[in-house]
């Protein structure tokens, strides 16, 4: 199979688990994630299968949303509630305090990352490094906060919830601890569920095991009912090669603006500019076969596909 398959990551797994997973029941080898969930997150986990994966640094690249959970007046190593507890405060804060500290992380700010993450300093991951007790500084990562929404305070219980929208390598871990530090009284990731990942919606993903059914039940052909083809996600201009210029292209050739016509093929989920000059290119027969860019009157390939 060939294109990306939308997956609702359940507690408990993580991306790595989830590709294993499909690499199973699939019975492929070829498939790669799109942007790690922590193992107690749920939620959008664009899977790439196939041809498919040459396109995952465009993917990771997208933003991002989620609904998150944040307990107050608690830290952690991990800064999640899973994590061993490093401090606990008072929470003297009202909702007018947790609305406005929340609202001034919005927009271009530094994120330090978390220990527990597999960001890699000096050839080591972060994580490997925390689990034996090591913490080391960590240079601070611009993202931005396009947006964050409180939806619910609850002081009786100290937990207040949003929903934020985030660039890539944004850690909401690290946004909550940030949060709790502002606020006074420290805090930690209670839930997390990602809503959100570019074009790929919570509503229209599916889980492991109903991903399982589908196959068991009805064979891969109706999976592939329900995958993202290549095209579809690609933003940039499409062209159709008139026929005498398919094996040319079929080869991995050059081409030139006199060898194809326009082609309309745009969908609800394009959301991939690869280049404001490169080309997605269709054989005759309207099959896509591949990314070009453009280098002064040529066009050259940049990934083949078919």
């Amino acid at each position: 199979m060939d294109g990306i398959i939308n997956v609702y990551k359940e507690k408990g797994y993580t991306s790595f688990d989830v590709v294993a997973k499909l690499r199973r029941i699939l019975g492929q080898k070829k498939i790669g994630h799109t942007g790690t969930l922590d193992p107690d997150a749920t939620g959008v986990l664009p899977i790439c299968l196939g041809k498919g994966t040459k396109l995952v640094e465009y993917l990771t690249d997208k933003d991002k949303e989620y609904h998150a959970h944040v307990k107050l007046g608690i830290t952690t190593d991990t800064l999640d509630i899973s994590g061993k507890v490093t401090s606990e405060h008072e929470v003297s804060v009202n909702e007018s305090d947790i609305i406005q500290v929340a609202g001034e992380f919005v927009g271009d700010i530094l994120q330090t990352p978390p220990m527990y993450s597999a960001i890699k300093v000096g050839g080591k991951k972060l994580y490997e490094l925390a689990r034996k007790d090591t913490t080391i500084e960590r240079a601070k990562r611009p993202v931005t906060i396009h947006s964050l929404n409180i939806t619910d305070i609850d002081l009786t219980e100290n937990v207040f919830s949003m929903y934020v929208c985030v660039s890539k390598g944004t850690y909401i871990r690290s946004l909550a601890d940030d949060i709790g530090k502002k606020l006074g009284c420290g805090a930690c990731l209670l839930e997390l569920e990602r809503t959100r990942s570019g074009t790929f919606l919570m509503n229209d993903a599916l889980t492991i095991s109903e991903i399982e059914d589908i196959v068991n039940e009805k064979g891969l052909d109706e999976l592939e009912k329900s995958t993202v083809k290549i095209p579809e996600l690609l933003k940039i201009k499409s062209v159709i090669l008139k026929n005498e210029y398919d094996d040319r292209v079929h080869n991995g050739n050059t081409i030139t603006d006199d060898m194809y016509d326009s082609y309309t093929y745009e969908t609800d989920k394009a959301c991939i500019n690869t280049g404001e000059n490169d080309l997605a290119v269709f054989y005759s027969d309207g099959t896509f076969a591949a990314i070009y860019r453009k280098d002064e009157d040529i066009y050259k390939v940049l990934k083949m596909f078919y």
